[in-house]
């Protein structure tokens, strides 16, 4: 435990230190985030924050793991994460340049998560409520592969308001922090804690109003490193709520995104062409600020986050009719605030 803790504070000290600097080289380089109408910000922000966050966690991890034996049983998928994540780095920093194609891109996640599993960190089951486990077998690699690069597009596409991603991603690694903390998985303790670190480092300059944003280098960074650390960890365990757990920790981005889907297939647009219907858009229609918005989504994040650790201290008759609840809620507040509907929509 004592090296979780460090974990955490290696990578904060790391990322609070190092973003001015990555600042100054986004500016430098012209890596900026310009104003259009889709995005909320007035004037160019630096958009290279992932690089910071990335070299927190990484260099956080090598200290770590070549002080202690923190990562002892686990060099394979060690291995996979620092492969795999460095290749959708490069991908993602690319992107903050030259802003890649939406189909270049997605290629680029495909590779990342095939390097992921080429390390042998993949989904081989599922766990089923009602009967014995379901072996994927010859399915395993399409679905892992879908698997790490929905949950690295969901935080992707939810990067749109100060502090936003980041905060999400925190919370959602605290969540997972808990729960292999019951498991007793302390190798998943160790990396969530590294990016509880990196988060709350990143958002003392990414919080409203922010002096740099984390691009797609950093959102897709974290969103693998999620979707990698879910498999290792919750979803490897034989437990009948193993999937729902990362479901629900990164529960507000992943609904995002298909409730995106279904109003972009509602409105006959292309699922890939950005619009302004995202959750935060449709709060900052309904009159919050970016501030009111953000820590609304927090708040919203955070039930989700505890939903999934009290899923784990239930039977499995108890935690349907908790998810049941839960589904319920998001249908009813979604159409409350529209967000299935394709009107007022502005393409870009």
């Amino acid at each position: 435990m004592p090296g979780c803790f460090f974990a955490f504070f290696i990578t904060f000290v790391i990322v609070l230190l190092i973003t001015p600097l990555v600042i100054k080289f986004a500016v430098k380089t012209g890596a900026m985030d310009t104003p259009d109408k889709r995005k909320v910000h007035s004037v160019p922000i630096p958009r290279l924050g992932g690089l910071g966050i990335y070299i927190g966690v990484v260099a956080t991890i090598l200290i770590l793991v070549s002080t202690t034996n923190i990562a002892a049983g686990h060099r394979d998928d060690l291995l996979g994460l620092l492969a795999g994540s460095s290749f959708i780095v490069i991908v993602g920093l690319i992107d903050d340049y030259k802003n890649l194609p939406a189909k270049v891109k997605l290629l680029g996640q495909i590779a990342a998560a095939c390097i992921l599993v080429s390390f042998d960190v993949r989904i081989d089951f599922l766990t089923n409520p009602f009967g014995k486990w379901i072996f994927l077998e010859y399915l395993s690699l399409p679905v892992t592969v879908f698997w790490v690069v929905g949950l690295t597009n969901t935080i992707n596409l939810i990067d749109g308001l100060d502090g936003l991603a980041a905060g999400v991603s925190t919370i959602a690694s605290i969540t997972l922090l808990l729960v292999a903390l019951q498991q007793h998985d302390f190798f998943v303790v160790f990396l969530t804690a590294s990016l509880v670190g990196a988060g709350l480092g990143f958002l003392r300059y990414n919080f409203n109003p922010a002096r740099i944003f984390m691009g797609d280098t950093g959102s897709m960074f974290l969103g693998f490193m999620l979707a990698g650390i879910s498999i290792v960890g919750v979803v490897k365990s034989a437990t009948t709520i193993a999937l729902i757990v990362p479901i629900l920790a990164l529960g507000l981005p992943i609904l995002d995104t298909t409730f995106a889907i279904i109003r972009r297939y509602r409105g006959g647009t292309p699922i890939f062409k950005p619009d302004k219907g995202h959750l935060h858009h449709r709060l900052l229609d309904l009159g919050f600020t970016q501030r009111q918005a953000v820590l609304l989504m927090y708040v919203f994040s955070s039930f989700l986050g505890l939903s999934a650790i009290a899923l784990t201290q239930v039977n499995e008759y108890t935690g349907c009719i908790i998810l049941i609840f839960i589904v319920l809620v998001i249908i009813y507040g979604a159409k409350k605030i529209g967000i299935f509907h394709p009107k007022n929509n502005l393409h870009v």
